[in-house]
């Protein structure tokens, strides 16, 4: 799960990439991060999609009635 703090400190990394630069821990922990987030969001997205249910269109509720 993806915390504030973790999203605190991605943006934190980010900013500071842009101004002075980043250590190489420091790049590896916003890669780490990064991809941490990531995963959080596939898997949100994933449970939406798990939860549509598809419904039949209109030319296939026509045809069966027929």
């Amino acid at each position: 799960m993806i915390t504030k703090e973790d999203i605190d400190r991605i943006n934190l990394l980010y900013k500071k990439s842009k101004g002075d630069g980043l250590t190489g821990d420091e790049i590896s922990e916003q890669k780490a991060l990064r991809q941490k987030y990531i995963n959080h969001i596939k898997a949100q997205v994933k449970l939406q999609l798990g939860a549509v249910k598809p419904e039949p269109s209109e030319d296939l509720k026509d045809k069966k009635e027929s």
